[in-house]
């Protein structure tokens, strides 16, 4: 097996974020180079189909899409299984309006600051998980392209719930709220 561990530097927000591309079930491609949304593009980075915690996720997320378009966010979710296992989760999860990207490279899930699992067999939903994935993520990156939110999980329990993250981005937008933890040299410690 490769060694797909690298020296990962923390995504800062208020900077430039990765490059990230992937296809998208249906056709076409997701490139984060591209996106042009009026606020934010939402990258809900998920665990994949053998996970029933992420099948409740992007049930939810796909009610809520309205509600962040009225918002100016445009949303993708996306894993790390294969053509296949994105179209069953697109099929078997009623996501017909959810961009659902898949392939992502794990070096490219490691350069975003996600951790990445070893497969353990199948899971209570009755899919065996891959042999390496991605575990959640979710983010809010800016029409220029750099961080302004981010939250990444060892996990994939107690995740962010989009109802609050809307709630979020209305305080953001009606406060013109700047992007947080943007510090990433601290100075020396007074002797």
């Amino acid at each position: 097996m490769t060694n797909i561990m690298t020296d990962i530097t923390p995504l800062v927000p208020r900077q430039l974020v990765p490059s990230l591309a992937v296809s998208l079930v249906g056709g076409g491609r997701f490139d984060i180079a591209a996106e042009n949304p009026e606020r934010f593009t939402m990258l809900v980075f998920y665990r994949g189909l053998h996970c029933p915690i992420c099948r409740t996720q992007l049930g939810d997320l796909e009610t809520k899409l309205p509600d962040f378009a009225k918002r100016g966010v445009s949303v993708v979710a996306i894993s790390s299984d294969n053509a296949e296992r994105a179209e069953r989760s697109k099929r078997e999860w009623r996501l017909p309006n959810l961009r659902l990207g898949f392939g992502l490279d794990l070096r490219v899930a490691r350069a975003w600051g996600l951790y990445v699992s070893t497969g353990r067999g199948m899971t209570s939903a009755g899919v065996e998980e891959p042999a390496l994935f991605s575990e959640p993520g979710l983010f809010l990156v800016r029409a220029d392209h750099t961080l302004y939110f981010a939250s990444v999980q060892t996990m994939p329990f107690a995740r962010p719930h989009f109802a609050d993250i809307l709630g979020a981005i209305d305080f953001v937008i009606g406060k013109d709220y700047p992007a947080r933890g943007e510090v990433n040299n601290l100075p020396a410690a007074a002797a």
